[in-house]
């Protein structure tokens, strides 16, 4: 269930190391205001989309895939954000 998360994580890696030239993934790593701005506009979305009861997976997976990227562009590793979920775990 959660390897097409891995693999998300892996590509924006791999697209870090070995841009390739077109690339959508490459051009938000490559700017992070357009990065920064494409999580807002996708969380606004899904939060219309389940207020509509509309779309709502399809909005759901842009938020996670435009998080992902912002995350990797501001050198934050999703490793730690797991690590921090399991810490604060009761």
């Amino acid at each position: 269930m959660l390897t097409a998360l891995e693999d998300l994580v892996t590509l924006a890696r791999e697209r870090k190391k070995n841009p390739v030239e077109g690339s959508y993934t490459n051009k938000l790593l490559e700017d992070k205001t357009l990065s920064k701005e494409k999580v807002l506009e996708e969380i606004g979305e899904l939060i219309e989309s389940v207020e509509k009861n509309t779309n709502k997976i399809h909005e759901a997976a842009d938020v996670f895939y435009h998080l992902i990227i912002y995350l990797e562009k501001s050198g934050i590793m999703i490793e730690e954000v797991m690590n921090e979920l399991k810490q604060r775990k009761k």
